[in-house]
This record gives C-alpha cells, structure tokens and sequence, in this order.
C-alpha cells in the first residue's frame, strides 16, 4: 500500500513533501481537491476532474496527507476520505478541533493546560429582522466581554481565523465598539464573537510541534519557531515579523505533548503545530531599545529573505529558488544580532516557563520556507513516517 498527497494547489510546502518523499525513496500519489467531482451512489463512488479519474489512485493508497490549504476545504476532505476508508493526516477530529479557536481551547481547558482569559458570545453584533430592518447588539456584548476581562487591552479574534487575519485590539470601550460594529458572520468567523484579554507576552510568541507516530509515544520536537517583533502586538510573521529558532525547557515540551494528546486522542498518527504565547508581565530580561536597535540590525538580512520568498520563480525554478533561500536565511541567521535577539528570547522563557499559555491548533501547518530553515524541522518527515507507521501497523511491515 503506498501514501497519497491531496492538496488544492502546490505550494512550497507540498513541493517540499514530494522533495523530501523522492528523498527518502516514496513514491507519493497526487489527489486534487479543488476542481473535482465526488459522487456517490449505491454501486460505490467517483473520483474525478473534468480530464482524469482519480478514483483507481485513491483505492490504491492507505494513507493521504491532507494539504488542503482551505480549512473548511481541509476538513470535508478528511472526511470524506475517511468515508473512502483511507487514513488521513490529520484525521478528521483533530482537523475539526484545530479548525475552531474556541474548541481547542475548550478541549485544553477541560485537561488543566493553561490559556489566555477567553469570553465567548454566542450572539452576531447586528442582526437583520422580517421587516428588513437591523438589531444592533454591540452595547450588550460589549457589557458582557467587559463584565468577565474589564474594559481596556481585549482582543477580538474570528474563530477560524489564519495569519492574524482580523484580529483587533480594544484598548477603551469605544474601540471595542467600532470593532464589534464591524465583526460578521463570516467562513472564519461562523457565529457570535471570541475575545481574549491581552497577553503580556513581550515581543515574541511560540510554535511549537509535536508529532506521533503509530505505536509511539507523542513526541515534541526541542526547538520552537519565535515570531518576534516590535512591529504590533501580533507577532505574526505575515505581518512582517521576525523568526528565531529557540530550545524549549523540558516543561514546556510535557506541556505541548499534553496539548497534542488532547486533540488526537483515540487517532493513530498526527501532527499538529501548536501555538503558545509566554504570559512574562513585568518580568522582562531586558529594556525594549536594546532589543529594537537588534532588530534593526537584521532588516537588511532578512528583507533579502523576504525578497527570494516572493520570486514567482520557486514554482518555475523549485530547487534553484529554494537553494538561495536556504542560503539567505543562512545569512540571517548568522548574525550576531540574530543570536542576541534568539538568547532573549530563551531565557525569558525559561524564566517565565510556567506561565506558557496555549490559545491555538494548526493541523496544516507551513514550514517549509520556516519552520524548516530557522528552528530545523522539516515537517515533511515526520508527515511522511505518521504516515508510514499507519501503514505498517496495518499491514505487518
């Protein structure tokens, strides 16, 4: 039996896996999710685009890797393929825990794991009526947020919401009206608003992976993506923030594995991201002007990072373009403000290790232009064994 990869298009990750999979001599079978047609009937079903059937190939594997970029794409995948009777990575409880803030939150809570104050509203902020006129409920919900987290420094997150996309922050009431007064329905953001109070977590915040294996125990890889920066208090790299890569102290790889056995319980094999910010207050290691002027130390080299991230020619050119990235973040990581800034980071978090806060779940995470050139983690690999052990556990290999 072999492994599938089913994906909408092919980026860097997914031309990173088949990459790492010819490498490591797995020959990988392409199933589109996009521009297909599944049908199903009482004589079994169909798999096809408008010029090929793809149902012979999904018969043919055991184990697919779901790199739907969509997370509501991602999630009907899983389950249909399950439905097929594949194995697929993530599985579809783990895809539709991860999918939701508020229902990866719920499930740490339930296990005691720490994470930031959160206030769920089960109501949209306006309605529309029969009549054709509007209910307006920003007033309550905002005496509601305000009621549980007090009236300064809340942030408004949509559930299923990526990249810190519409993510705001309510420093007084009036923000958090206006905020509320533009939050919809929406595909990331389906009913009522999430908010959190605000995390003091400094400059930077985690990612933090753990993988397992069929018949294996849970396993938290030792080093941590930091996204860092002055920039907002997002610290998401897609606003333009730095990476570091950074050693996590022992407790907070028990922590994470916690975390990943939470969501994959009962599942064979998975690989989730998970990501955690470090509650450090007033308790900082250092004066925030020291750290900004490293930062301006390492515009130039990581500008030059960006600049071959944006190349149209990695799809074009994969090995070529991937080469110079490799050899730019080299660059950048070879600074000696890099090292500065990767030491701060380290102990302010062993300092404040217990109080780590873990707010979120992605079960498709990027990391081959990242994860895998700053804190070392080819993720294709331990995608490529989950997968293998399934097939193993299965089949006596």
């Amino acid at each position: 039996m072999s492994i599938g990869i089913l994906y909408e298009r092919s980026e860097t990750d997914e031309m990173g896996i088949k990459l790492t999979a010819r490498e490591l001599g797995i020959n990988l079978a392409y199933i589109p999710f996009r521009k297909v047609a599944v049908c199903l009937d009482k004589n079994g079903y169909s798999f096809r685009s408008k010029g090929k059937t793809y149902s012979k190939v999904i018969e043919d594997v055991h184990v697919i890797l779901n790199r739907g970029q969509s997370k509501n794409r991602r999630l009907f995948a899983a389950n249909i393929l399950e439905a097929l009777g594949k194995y697929v990575i993530n599985p579809p409880r783990v895809e539709f825990i991860c999918y939701s803030k508020l229902r990866t939150i719920l499930h740490f809570w339930k296990e005691g794991i720490k994470t930031p104050r959160t206030v769920y509203v089960p109501c949209d902020s306006h309605e529309p009526t029969m009549d054709g006129s509007e209910i307006h409920n920003e007033e309550e919900i905002a005496d509601l947020i305000e009621q549980e987290l007090g009236n300064r420094d809340i942030v408004i997150k949509p559930d299923a919401g990526t990249h810190g996309k519409k993510v705001k922050l309510a420093k007084a009431r009036e923000d958090l009206l206006t905020i509320l007064g533009e939050t919809e329905p929406s595909i990331i953001n389906p009913v009522g608003i999430l908010a959190q109070k605000l995390v003091q977590k400094w400059f930077y915040d985690l990612r933090i992976i753990v993988a397992k294996e069929c018949g294996k125990a849970p396993h938290c890889y030792p080093t941590a993506l930091a996204r860092a920066g002055f920039k907002d208090f997002r610290t998401n790299t897609f606003l333009g923030n730095m990476v570091f890569g950074v050693n996590l102290p022992p407790y907070i790889k028990e922590v994470a594995v916690k975390c990943g056995e939470t969501i994959g319980r009962d599942s064979k094999a998975w690989l989730i991201a998970f990501d955690a910010m470090i509650d450090v207050g007033e308790n900082k290691i250092a004066d925030d002007e020291p750290i900004k002027a490293e930062f301006e130390k390492l515009e130039s080299p990581f500008n030059a990072v960006k600049k071959i991230k944006r190349k149209g020619t990695k799809k074009r050119d994969f090995l070529n373009w991937n080469k110079k990235l490799e050899e730019a973040f080299q660059n950048y990581k070879n600074q000696e403000a890099y090292d500065n800034i990767k030491r701060i980071i380290e102990e302010s978090v062993e300092r404040n290790k217990h109080n780590i806060l873990f707010h979120e779940a992605n079960a498709c995470p990027e990391f081959w232009e990242q994860t895998r050139l700053v804190a070392g983690i080819n993720l294709a690999v331990p995608l490529l064994r989950c997968a293998q052990s399934v097939i193993d556990s299965d089949y006596g290999g």
